[in-house]
């Protein structure tokens, strides 16, 4: 006789530290894994590897158009350069998504080097012929750039931007442009003066760094990036701060400032100001779209400490700490609390100071995140819940009290933020924009 009073061990999906996550659909799924995806970087939990081919197996599930509008979305709203090209790679391989692949293609490269790069994904498991609407792609998308993005990003590597050229079959618009591709061809285009080529020419490199500075050459992501370069070969500390306080910080999230301010701690003052200065002149959210108090929950885990990539300083907190940041400074009532193995309360500061607030408010450890969002839904009155994470959690996750967002920064498989979560993947400014909008349309 069967026996029916058995213990039914089929828990459904589980994140990483165990808790039940939900069943979302492929759609989503590929969503999750793409728009906080730094290609082939391996995470805390997964291998860059494992996400590659996950994204890759997905693709066949999810219509074209969609497949299509993600890998625009991620290029464009997400700033993200190896995964569109990655997706649209993918659709190449498909009958039933191809004919979206030279469209798609020609919108998502938006710098030189990605057409070489592209090229390069398609050729990673073996050199094949390129498809019709790859070449129709890459024809497309070449005569976008100029002489100096050509000159820019012609690299040494193994596929060049004239072996491109050659494949793709683009045509120049006019014979200006056939000029510069037949220099190109030639190996003849002048080498713009950027910093990548000014500190390659063996040039003197506090020499080249104080030159740049002083003629303005260094965009704000170059000036960020190079500070720790700059100190050590003792750049002038005027040139830097002079620097600092002028550059245009209109598209550079906190987060930027913030892993700046990790390895050139002595120019952290100039950093927060600058910083401050970014997220000034966003508008606030207040009124009528989004009344009432906000509580920003912020996952210091230990999982939240890994690197944003291999050859990267920065780190998931960076992402975390920089959106809480940016939360705090333009929401109308906003207050932050941490959560590892417990709920703490984080003092009402600003800037770099809520950033050592928020790090030091307890150990780095487990993901106790049901238990943070119960004890708020017990103990606080609030109008949204945002919770900035990477989705794993070692316990069940309720529902918000009242409105809740589950911005996720990192590409795991499962995660914990659906439901009667708004879940919103990647950290660009784009996630603020949406809260906002999503908030004045309801």
């Amino acid at each position: 006789m069967a026996r029916l009073n058995l213990l039914n061990l089929n828990f459904g999906p589980r994140t990483h530290q165990g808790a039940p996550a939900r069943n979302i659909s492929t759609e989503l799924q590929l969503r999750r894994s793409v728009l906080a995806c730094l290609l082939w970087e391996s995470q805390f939990y997964e291998d860059g590897v494992e996400i590659a081919g996950r994204i890759a197996e997905l693709v066949t599930k999810v219509s074209a158009e969609k497949v299509a509008a993600l890998a625009v979305e991620a290029r464009e709203k997400m700033k993200l350069r190896h995964a569109p090209l990655l997706l649209v790679r993918e659709m190449a391989r498909h009958a039933t998504h191809r004919r979206l692949v030279a469209e798609t293609l020609a919108r998502v490269i938006q710098r030189a080097d990605e057409l070489a790069e592209f090229v390069a994904i398609y050729w990673k498991d073996g050199r094949v012929p390129l498809s019709a609407q790859v070449k129709k792609g890459l024809a497309a998308a070449f005569p976008k750039f100029d002489a100096y993005a050509l000159a820019k990003y012609d690299r040494g590597g193994p596929i060049k931007l004239r072996d491109v050229l050659f494949l793709a079959h683009a045509k120049p618009r006019d014979e200006a442009q056939a000029e510069v591709w037949k220099r190109l061809i030639a190996g003849e285009l002048t080498a713009p003066d950027t910093w990548e080529v000014a500190l390659s020419s063996g040039a003197n490199k506090r020499e080249a760094w104080e030159r740049l500075l002083r003629e303005e050459k260094l965009g704000a992501l170059a000036l960020l990036r190079n500070l720790r370069n700059m100190r050590d070969v003792g750049v002038n500390e005027d040139l830097v701060l002079t620097a600092l306080g002028s550059m245009s910080t209109s598209r550079v999230l906190p987060f930027r400032f913030l892993a700046a301010a990790r390895y050139a701690p002595q120019w952290e003052e100039a950093l927060e100001q600058a910083m401050l200065k970014c997220v000034a002149g966003a508008e606030k959210l207040r009124g009528d779209a989004l009344p009432g108090k906000t509580i920003v929950l912020v996952d210091v885990s230990g999982s939240m400490t890994a690197s944003l990539s291999q050859r990267s300083e920065m780190q998931r907190t960076d992402a975390a700490y920089g959106l809480a940041v940016l939360l705090r400074e333009i929401g109308e009532k906003v207050v932050v609390f941490s959560f590892s193995d417990k709920l703490v309360e984080v003092p009402a500061r600003r800037g770099f100071a809520l950033r050592d607030a928020i790090d030091a408010s307890q150990p780095h450890s487990s993901t106790m995140l049901g238990n943070a969002v119960a004890e708020l839904n017990q103990k606080q009155a609030y109008d949204r819940l945002i919770v900035i994470t990477d989705e794993q959690a070692h316990d069940t996750v309720p529902g918000p009290k009242g409105k809740g967002y589950v911005i996720n920064v990192a590409s795991y498989k499962n995660g914990v933020g659906y439901g009667k979560w708004t879940h919103i993947d990647g950290w660009s400014e784009s996630v603020v924009e949406y809260i906002r909008e999503l908030e004045r349309t309801a």
